[in-house]
């Protein structure tokens, strides 16, 4: 039997970045074969991964973005607590999978997990991870964007944007801060369409059906004239499209009740060329994933023998 060194153990995690204990028990198994040790501790992060993938809740994580070689590619990955997503080991996995979305540009994250990520799959990296760092991670969707684009990234990772421009005024010294202010907007206040012409229109007859219905149910609409009641109808899609249409939007740093379209057709005019913002993407992490709710009291309670 090979004798297993401290300098032997610590060389291991040095290669994985698994615990001590853990690379000890695998060299000791691998009979002190280096590389054994490593295939033994992916063999054994997958049945641990698998283990987590299938019981747990992962919520948490973070948004980021990467703009490389003409394409800017944004990521959500979910942890299953913040104090992970803070941790460098993962945040480097993060920015390095986003080098391989650029590179490898996958169509869905099926497709992206089975991509080369430094020699293994992103799958087999990924089980590596969680069986490093001892939480359920899941990559959760991601998109890439061609041409022109600007990005923001709110705090450590909670959103991330990036807006793409139609425009020949990128080359201009004022553009790179009037699309920051874009992405800004984007990141600020969540919208689901570009343009009126981008609402469908099953949603626009379910938002007039609504508003129909309200002037119905108030007695002072009684006796209007249809003419009144559909301006009324107008004005009030108007306000949905300002909720709802980023360019419709105010803009957030006006001072003058300017919208998004006004400050985007002002921005051009000084710069002397044309900008049309063309699509946007954003994404805040762990939305419309139900989080675990959980009970601190009975759980004291159950610790300390004491019934409720």
């Amino acid at each position: 039997m090979a004798t297993i060194t401290a300098k032997d153990v610590a060389a291991l995690r040095a290669k994985t970045g698994i615990g001590m204990m853990e690379c000890k028990k695998a060299l000791v198994e691998a009979d002190g074969d280096m590389e054994a040790a490593i295939k033994l501790l992916r063999e054994k992060g997958e049945l641990k991964a698998e283990a987590k993938m299938a019981t747990r809740i992962a919520a948490d994580g973070i948004v980021d973005v990467l703009s490389e070689n003409g394409k800017t590619a944004i990521v959500e990955v979910n942890t299953e607590t913040d104090f992970v997503a803070k941790n460098d080991t993962f945040k480097a996995f993060v920015k390095n999978l986003l080098k391989t979305i650029i590179a490898s540009n996958p169509a869905n994250v099926e497709e992206l997990l089975a991509s080369d990520y430094e020699g293994v799959t992103v799958d087999a990296k990924l089980k590596e991870l969680i069986f490093q760092i001892g939480e359920k991670i899941t990559i959760r969707r991601f998109a890439v964007v061609d041409g022109v684009t600007s990005t923001y990234i709110h705090g450590l990772g909670s959103i991330g944007v990036i807006v793409k421009f139609d425009t020949d005024c990128a080359d201009h010294a004022d553009f790179a801060e009037f699309a920051k202010n874009i992405a800004l907007q984007v990141g600020a206040y969540p919208t689901p369409y570009l343009n009126r012409e981008a609402v469908p229109a099953e949603v626009i007859e379910n938002e007039k059906s609504i508003i129909k219905a309200q002037l119905a149910n108030d007695p002072k609409m009684a006796n209007k004239p249809e003419k009144v009641l559909d301006g009324i109808i107008t004005g009030k899609l108007g306000k949905f499209y300002e909720g709802n249409c980023l360019v419709d939007m105010e803009y957030v740093k006006a001072d003058d009740h300017e919208t998004v379209a006004k400050y985007v057709a002002n921005s051009a005019k000084a710069m002397g060329g044309s900008i049309a913002i063309a699509s946007f993407v954003r994404f805040e992490k762990g939305e419309g994933i139900e989080k675990k709710q959980e009970d601190y009291a009975a759980e004291i309670a159950k610790l300390s023998g004491v019934k409720q």
